[in-house]
């Protein structure tokens, strides 16, 4: 079978366009894949953060890839087009996770439905952080879309408030794999400047208002001596209130990494790491479960989305069901005070594993795809 993805690859990074090396590189073992990539994806005044690709210094999955399209150039929409349609696949494979990149996706898949079958894979159908033009430009890119996959309950039940006929089938989201094994607790703490025997909390990922840091150093201010809270992650805007919070609650005792994280440092913050806490306002699914279930550590998450679908459900973490503070200290406690709990968790998070393949998720997708 010919397959074109059309997303982002390398040169971008983060979580989707790791998602989509990923993605390629299994569904390359049996099939024809071509990546279809963007030009640019965001006008840089729109891009929070300090930069959309990697650095040179990187490891980052080289996939080769046409980059052709400019989500501000509608001129690009139709060479995008035009270059897919020449190529000629039986299946286009789209990503979708904001409505910024609508109306060029959607020009896209609506000029080859009829041509190939198109699924789109929808990270988000609402953003977390939602405008009054989400809906209609969502509901325009779906309109060229034969089936659509979700990662998690919470999104397909999205999905169906704006188009209730939509076609679709959840996939749970695949391990990351790419960053390697865990490696010695004791040498990464030394790395990292951390202090042993302390019980580590690791806030990991880039750090925007809904994915609630704030709830999270409040909640730490009120642990004892000996905790110890790591953030690693590059602020999309200003870090100033919470650096504020930082030193209110005990900066000795909070260790910050305020950088994009390279796929090569990812496994020294988990292999120090006790447990991961999402401490999210909202939520659908998230990548960084995924690392998380890769390196065996537990989480603690708010009852948001599909995080209580995806975690909780599985046994693999602690859900609260509260978004406070004292709820979040709550969790915390109970999960250093019983050991049992991250015994547990563990276990659960290795079975976990063995369902969350690369190659069970492709063959979901295809199989999928021969009933459109």
């Amino acid at each position: 079978m010919k397959i074109a993805i059309l997303s982002c690859f390398y040169p971008y990074r983060g979580g989707i366009s790791q998602f989509n090396a990923c993605l390629y590189g299994e569904l390359g073992r049996r099939h024809d894949v071509k990546a279809f990539n963007f030009k640019r994806q965001y006008p840089e005044f729109l891009f929070p953060g300090k930069t959309q690709y990697v650095t040179e210094d990187d490891e980052a999955v080289k996939i080769d890839s046409e980059r052709l399209l400019d989500t501000a150039n509608p001129f690009s929409y139709t060479a995008t087009l035009k270059s897919i349609r020449d190529w000629n696949p039986d299946l286009l494979i789209v990503r979708y996770w904001m409505s910024w990149f609508a109306p060029s996706l959607g020009y896209v898949t609506r000029g080859m439905k009829g041509r190939c079958k198109v699924i789109s894979i929808l990270d988000n159908v609402v953003p977390h952080e939602p405008r009054f033009f989400d809906k209609p430009f969502t509901r325009y890119f779906l309109g060229g879309s034969d089936g659509c996959i979700t990662l998690c309950d919470a999104v397909a039940e999205d999905l169906l408030r704006i188009r209730p006929d939509a076609v679709y089938r959840v996939l749970p989201h695949p391990l990351y794999s790419h960053f390697g094994k865990r490696k010695d607790r004791f040498s990464m703490e030394e790395k990292l400047g951390l202090e042993h025997g302390k019980k580590n909390i690791l806030f990991f990922g880039l750090i925007r208002e809904y994915k609630g840091l704030d709830i999270l150093i409040d909640a730490f201010s009120g642990l004892g001596e000996d905790y110890q809270l790591i953030i690693a992650g590059e602020p999309y805007g200003s870090f100033d209130r919470y650096a504020g919070m930082i030193d209110a609650a005990g900066k000795d005792r909070i260790h910050t990494f305020l950088h994009y994280i390279k796929d090569s440092e990812v496994a020294d913050f988990f292999s120090a790491a006790d447990v991961s806490v999402l401490p999210y306002r909202s939520a659908t699914q998230s990548g960084i479960s995924s690392v998380s279930y890769h390196f065996e550590v537990p989480m603690i998450v708010t009852d948001v989305g599909g995080l209580k679908e995806t975690i909780g459900d599985k046994g693999t973490g602690v859900v609260v069901s509260e978004i406070t503070a004292e709820a979040v200290r709550d969790a915390i406690t109970r999960y250093f005070a019983n050991p049992e709990i991250r015994e547990t968790c563990v276990k659960n998070i290795q079975k976990v594993k063995k369902e969350l393949s690369w190659e069970t998720f492709c063959d979901g997708l295809l199989d999928f795809c021969k009933t459109l």
